[in-house]
């Protein structure tokens, strides 16, 4: 009896199920708009982790209904979405359900969806077709065959975090070492720190995504697929994925690039190598330390700037054509690579400067027709100025000064940026360059650079008037004066970067210094001056700034007669006193600083001045001040308090 049972009951529950599953294939095809979505919204609740479900559907020809819904122009967005969320849910069932999505061309109805603006339809297109890549039956050749569907998927990249990781899923399950997505993931993951930390994690065949670009980094293997893997190793280090230090870096990547800058390379490789190793060193100074000591790296990169070779020694015309056309990108890869192999240790600034010809072919850089050329040489000379020895000798024997002006003049803003960073440096106090430069009219220029809308020249142009003004004569803080104006200054000082800020405090502090400077000054710009100080006092400002604008007062209070400017402001002495009972000791020094300059014995009206301050009740803070456990704020309290017993 039960075999003779056990045939139609399995039948008839089949049955049952697959007439319960029509039901929801059916309401996709009502006139009713509204309840052909509620029917989709319900069909994706009925098969979340129900795999009957879902193959009863596919049998039923939900598949076609869901893609032709999703495809229509007159759908809505909604409807499209849950569609696509659906179809997403049926390709995680069984590989079976997988091969029946790929039978009803799925992939080219969910690629067609990422041409929709609607951000949440294209992150539902994209995480059903990660569902689907990752299947072991889906051909990873499929994502290959529109050629515009990669550069599609990277523009969407930084649309939002689901689409980055969708999308490395993607590229990931269909790499299986293939350059085409190889050059994908270097593009990927370059300055991209999300995509990077995505990518270090994932999983092909069971090993993780690094280990195998370090192995296609091997000799053995073509040199495109070397290139290629170093610059996406180099990318994720530089996003922060992998360590400076990682193994992989040291001993595969960085030796990898330096074989790529080698003469038996092609140019185009040598370029690209050494625009690589360049990005790859930027930023740590061990790894350039590493990079000057491996395989003459310094002396090899000479040999780029001797393209094209001599005409006479080439009969080819192919090759001269061909060398002429590279030439610009090798000056511009050298010259980059020694910038960033010079950024931080004098030796290895020292081994740059002594290649041969080496500061010749600066000067020629700066002065290339090519603005990309023009920029690497103005970046090595910013380089290689950080060196205090070589800006006493080399930059003043081959007065690079004068072509670093003539770029000043007139360039782009990156180029201005970087070239103005450099003069910063070839103005300080000790370098040779720094009296013909002013002669030259750069405080004129510098001036402009602070009314620039771009923050970087702002910046640099304040710094560099900083420099001049440290130590300088009189005049020359003068003719900084006036160059910059009253209106000027109070704009710089009302910035709302803070770095303006406090370079501009930096070279007022400068501008007063000595005596005689500061009574000039505060003479003809005291109460401006007064005026800025007193609003800073009052602002929002990190101690940093309020320190340095109380160490302009200490300056003013160190005049012969400016210091009366404040002694007869009111408002200022109750701010030197409030800073002297602050709660951080920066603060407190500067403004003691202040007090002794005005109570200093011997000087025309100290009595005046101390008396006036003892009635304001600063001498009781100075006993206080004398008990203090920070020894300097101690030490400075007894010395003024001296002052008063003498």
């Amino acid at each position: 009896m039960a075999c003779v049972l056990e045939a139609p009951l399995r039948m008839s529950v089949l049955s049952e199920v697959t007439a319960s599953s029509r039901h929801y294939v059916d309401r996709l095809f009502d006139l009713d708009p509204q309840k052909v979505l509620q029917g989709v919204i319900d069909m994706k609740n009925a098969v979340i982790g129900n795999n009957k479900q879902k193959a009863n559907l596919i049998v039923l020809g939900a598949v076609p209904r869901l893609l032709y819904l999703l495809q229509q122009e007159t759908s809505s967005t909604e409807l499209r979405t849950e569609c696509a969320v659906v179809l997403g849910s049926l390709a995680m069932g069984t590989e079976n359900n997988v091969k029946s999505l790929l039978d009803c061309h799925i992939i080219p109805a969910l690629l067609q969806g990422l041409l929709s603006p609607d951000l949440k339809f294209i992150e539902a297109c994209l995480r059903c077709l990660r569902t689907i890549f990752i299947s072991p039956v889906t051909p990873e050749d499929l994502l290959y065959t529109d050629a515009t569907v990669i550069s599609h998927l990277m523009a969407l990249l930084s649309r939002s975090r689901y689409t980055q990781e969708y999308i490395c899923q993607i590229f990931s399950h269909c790499c299986k070492v293939r350059m085409q997505a190889l050059k994908c993931f270097s593009v990927l993951a370059f300055e991209n720190p999300q995509v990077s930390m995505t990518l270090v994690n994932v999983l092909v065949d069971g090993e993780l995504l690094p280990q195998i670009f370090v192995k296609m980094l091997q000799r053995d293997k073509p040199i495109e697929m070397q290139l290629t893997s170093a610059k996406c190793l180099t990318s994720m280090c530089r996003a922060g994925a992998i360590r400076t230090d990682d193994s992989c870096i040291v001993l595969k990547t960085l030796p990898c690039l330096v074989r790529m800058c080698s003469k038996e390379r092609l140019l185009e490789e040598r370029v690209e190598g050494a625009e690589t190793l360049a990005y790859l060193i930027e930023t740590d100074v061990e790894l350039q330390r590493i990079a000057s000591i491996t395989d003459h790296l310094i002396v090899m990169l000479a040999d780029y700037f001797k393209y094209p070779s001599s005409v006479s020694a080439i009969t080819d015309i192919k090759r001269l054509d061909h060398d002429l056309k590279h030439a610009h990108e090798l000056r511009q890869a050298a010259f980059k690579l020694y910038a960033s192999l010079g950024a931080n240790d004098e030796d290895i600034r020292k081994k740059i400067i002594e290649t041969e010809n080496m500061m010749d072919r600066i000067v020629n850089g700066l002065s290339e027709s090519s603005i990309k050329v023009r920029l690497a040489a103005v970046r090595c000379l910013h380089s290689l100025s950080r060196s205090v020895q070589q800006l006493r000798t080399s930059f003043q024997d081959h007065a690079v000064w004068k072509p670093l002006m003539k770029v000043l003049q007139n360039a782009p803003n990156e180029v201005l940026v970087v070239a103005s960073s450099t003069l910063c440096n070839l103005l300080l106090e000790f370098s040779p360059s720094k009296e013909p430069i002013l002669e030259s009219g750069a405080i004129e220029l510098l001036c402009s650079l602070t009314q620039s809308e771009n923050l970087a020249l702002r910046v640099n142009g304040i710094w560099a008037l900083m420099n001049v003004a440290f130590q300088a004569e009189q005049k020359i803080k003068s003719d900084i004066l006036r160059g910059l104006s009253t209106e000027q200054l109070f704009q710089l000082l009302s910035d709302s970067d803070v770095n303006v800020l406090m370079k501009t405090l930096g070279l007022l502090r400068n501008l007063l210094s000595t005596r005689p400077h500061i009574d000039h000054i505060m003479s003809t710009h005291g109460k401006q001056i007064m005026q800025a100080v007193t609003l800073i006092l009052e602002g929002e400002h990190n101690i940093e700034v309020k320190e340095q604008t109380l160490c302009i007062l200490a300056n003013i209070a160190d005049g012969t007669t400016a210091k009366e400017l404040i002694m007869t402001n009111d408002d200022i002495l109750q701010k030197i006193k409030y800073y002297m009972s602050h709660s951080n000791v920066k603060l407190q020094l500067a403004a003691m600083f202040c007090i002794s300059n005005l109570i200093w014995n011997g000087e025309e009206g100290s009595q005046e001045r101390q008396d006036k301050l003892r009635d304001m009740g600063i001498v009781d803070i100075l006993h206080k001040l004398s008990q203090s456990s920070d020894p300097n704020l101690c030490d400075k309290a007894k010395t003024a308090l001296q002052q008063y017993l003498a």
